[in-house]
């Protein structure tokens, strides 16, 4: 080796010395099959115990958050599709959550339902392949398998919906790009029917699993004080006994009572809660609360109401329908105003935080207007970003072979490590 190369070492050296043992220093990533994505850990070993564990950021580095600052409140939309690929219409209907909430607009009870209803599909297909790949690092190819395998059905329900599969651009301020085809709910109770019979299997597969559960029981602990004290959200920190659920905590769409404008209670479900903070724990609420998105998502399926999917377009704030635009000289102009002036944008000058609970945990985004057509600041609360900070705190102490069992657990996206 290199002479000049070792100096890079000597904390290593320093730590053996200390110890009295010969320490080896490991990157793990960001090429690597078991972190799902571009992210690097370099690990101090003692033998195959984690005695050190640096997590690096940075790889997937594309300034998110300063694009905001150059593209319009719908343009965005684009940009947010990249954050957590896993579920980028969750995403959308986060940024335009809190784009709603500084202009102020009240979107339509149609546009509620549809777009509760796609953030549980968006859920389901996030714990999907959480699940399904973190039984694949263990072993467990089956497992993927059945993960896998059903999130193809919500690729083709939202192929069907907005055209896309992957990126998908569904949401508007005060609506969507378009209302749902004929025939989609009847699509979306045919995928409720399925997919309960591969969790299931899942279940049997994994729950009781003498491997998987030496493999995961106990492992990557965090107990609910140190979660909060991490800022941990979503099913990581409720399966630390966390409980907070921002669909109950801080309602929106659906979630909130008066959804469809008729007097009518919020959506019930509950929250799956566990009490260790590991490994098998993660797996096991996230497994539950695919269950509990498919209650909410029958509760609403059949009771869509009618009506426009935008709010009215009087006020300028969303753009005219695509016949307008192609057979009215009105709906042309409006279409050229929205896109190529600064007229109709007009959001207060103010600042706002508007927070969903995605499958990752609270994935929120503050806004900062000056007036203008586009924010003046744009600054976003990747759920990763935050969960990833404990890996450190998680790993050591452990064999090396656990390391891909708590990253796993963790669910990372490295694009939502960006900053």
């Amino acid at each position: 080796m290199n002479q000049t190369n070792t100096t890079a070492f000597e904390p290593s050296r320093l730590v053996a010395d200390e110890f009295g043992g010969d320490l080896w220093t490991l990157n793990f990533g960001p090429q690597h099959p078991a972190t799902h994505t571009t992210l690097r850990l370099v690990l101090e070993l003692d033998g195959e115990t984690v005695i050190g564990c640096t997590p690096h950021i940075g790889y997937l580095h594309s300034g998110f958050e300063k694009l905001g600052e150059h593209l319009d409140y719908n343009q965005y939309v684009v940009v947010t599709d990249r954050m957590n690929y896993i579920s980028p219409m969750a995403n959308n209907i986060a940024w335009h959550h809190a784009c709603e909430k500084l202009f102020g607009i009240e979107i339509t009870p149609r546009c509620k339902v549809l777009r509760t209803i796609i953030a549980e599909l968006a859920r389901i297909q996030d714990h999907l392949l959480c699940v399904g790949a973190a039984a694949l690092d263990l072993g467990a190819l089956t497992a993927f398998l059945y993960g896998f395998n059903e999130r193809e059905l919500i690729y083709d329900l939202f192929e069907d919906i907005c055209g896309a599969r992957f990126t998908t651009s569904y949401t508007r301020v005060g609506g969507l790009m378009q209302d749902m085809p004929e025939g989609w709910p009847a699509k979306v109770k045919e995928f409720l029917q399925i997919i309960p019979q591969p969790i299931s299997e899942l279940e049997r597969l994994l729950n009781n699993n003498r491997i998987f559960i030496e493999r995961t029981l106990g492992i990557g602990q965090l107990m609910r004080d140190e979660a909060i004290a991490w800022g941990w959200s979503g099913p990581l920190a409720r399966s630390a006994g966390v409980v907070r659920d921002l669909r109950k905590d801080e309602p929106y769409l659906c979630y909130a009572d008066n959804w469809d404008g008729r007097g009518s209670s919020g959506v019930h479900f509950k929250v799956p809660i566990a009490k260790m903070g590991d490994v098998y724990g993660r797996y096991r609420v996230r497994l539950e609360e695919i269950k509990q998105s498919v209650e909410i998502i029958l509760q609403l399926v059949d009771n869509i109401p009618a009506g426009p999917i935008n709010v009215l377009p009087a006020d300028k704030m969303t753009l005219p329908d695509k016949n307008e635009i192609y057979f009215s000289i009105e709906g042309l102009i409006h279409h050229f105003e929205q896109i190529m002036t600064n007229r109709g944008w007009t959001p207060p000058v103010g600042e706002v935080y508007g927070a969903n609970e995605t499958a990752n945990g609270e994935l929120g985004f503050y806004l900062a207007s000056d007036g203008g057509r586009f924010p003046y600041r744009a600054r976003c609360r990747p759920p990763s970003f935050i969960n990833y900070q404990a890996m450190s705190r998680l790993t050591v102490g452990h064999q090396l072979s656990d390391v891909v069992a708590i990253l796993g657990s963790l669910n990372i996206i490295a694009a939502e490590l960006d900053r």
